[in-house]
């Protein structure tokens, strides 16, 4: 691929000082003379010529009158020259960062076309910033405080969690959402119940326009290297949350239970508080939010009395109890996984796996 000519930065930058100093010379013009002509010091014509002191547009335009060389002329050479030594600056950044880059999994980000593919080190580090939405890789732990916070296990990467739910912004900020409503998601419950017993490409398109409604913009991303996260919640304003889901494991269980956590984060919690959900050996750290997903999924009564039946020992038993509860079998295999009432080697034929992509 050919370099664009505004990627070129020149080796060095070279002051209008320079040009300043060529013209004085052809003219044979002292920097004394130059100093009495414009009323600036001569102290101050010297740290021009040497680039310690800038080409103001006040004395671009004295020069002008001086020299007769267009005050439009000198404002470009200092631009430009200001810009070079920015870049040239940059460009040294840029290379301090690619061991920052490199912990970043940026093939498998190519590969779902979230970022350009590219082998240059200097490219990367630039794509990288742009999709951050960052000056520098440096600032993403201070924009992604949350990811830094929670990525602490030795196998997990807080880069790679933080590009991950820098996708799920992105994508949330494209989902027109309604202003939060608490009462209307509350009452969005049994609705999102009733959806596990349809096809992925049924109920997604649905549980997105259902969420947009009371204020929630509804995402899948696609999993991460040393990620090993599940679900999050994010809020975008005080009136838009972003709750995104990984179909890491592609079961639908795991789906519709990080599903339901982040609903119940969200109704928990009115401070809107960033939240991760990690996954571990495919299911979900216990906690509040656990336990009222799990209730709103299967009536924790009925529950009870079924585990206590010893009927979820019987495929038969377990197709009529998920038919009376009103949810999808892998539902309540999911469930007994989690509670150690069966092995995992069982049912997992209940438990179907599928893809869906809204990228």
């Amino acid at each position: 691929m050919a370099r664009r000519r505004d990627d070129f930065t020149p080796a060095v930058a070279i002051p209008p000082g320079e040009t300043l100093k060529e013209n004085l010379e052809y003219l044979g013009m002292p920097q004394n003379e130059l100093a009495r002509r414009t009323g600036l010091s001569p102290k101050h014509i010297n740290e021009i010529i040497k680039g310690k002191s800038a080409i103001t547009e006040e004395t671009a335009l004295k020069l002008e009158y001086v020299l007769g060389i267009p005050a439009s002329f000198w404002n470009n050479l200092e631009s430009n020259y200001q810009e070079t030594l920015a870049r040239l600056k940059d460009d040294k950044e840029l290379e301090e960062e690619y061991e920052i880059a490199k912990e970043i999994p940026y093939s498998h980000m190519s590969k779902y076309n979230w970022i350009e593919n590219s082998k240059d080190e200097k490219a990367r580090v630039k794509n990288l910033r742009s999709f951050f939405g960052v000056s520098s890789l440096r600032q993403v732990p201070l924009v992604f405080s949350g990811a830094f916070r929670k990525a602490d296990g030795p196998n997990t990467s807080s880069y790679a969690l933080a590009a991950w739910l820098r996708k799920g912004i992105l994508l949330g900020n494209k989902i027109k959402t309604e202003p939060y409503n608490k009462q209307s998601l509350k009452k969005l419950i049994p609705r999102f119940r009733e959806l596990t017993l349809r096809h992925p490409n049924e109920f997604y398109p649905e549980m997105v326009e259902l969420c947009a409604s009371c204020g929630i913009a509804l995402v899948l991303v696609q999993h991460l290297p040393k990620t090993y996260a599940c679900g999050a919640t994010q809020w975008l304003t005080s009136d838009k949350a972003v709750v995104q889901l990984s179909i890491r494991g592609a079961r639908a269980d795991i789906f519709w239970f990080t599903f339901f956590h982040e609903i119940a984060h969200i109704l928990l919690q009115d401070k809107k508080e960033f939240h991760i959900q990690e996954s571990n050996n495919n299911t979900c750290d216990e906690d509040e939010a656990d336990e009222r997903a799990s209730n709103w999924l299967i009536p924790p009564s009925e529950y009870e009395a079924f585990v206590e039946s010893d009927a979820y020992y019987n495929r038969s038993s377990i197709m009529s109890f998920s038919k009376k509860v009103g949810v999808h079998p892998c539902i309540v295999v999911g469930r007994l996984l989690h509670d150690n009432k069966i092995e995992y080697t069982k049912y997992s034929d209940l438990r179907p796996s599928f893809y869906i992509s809204n990228n």
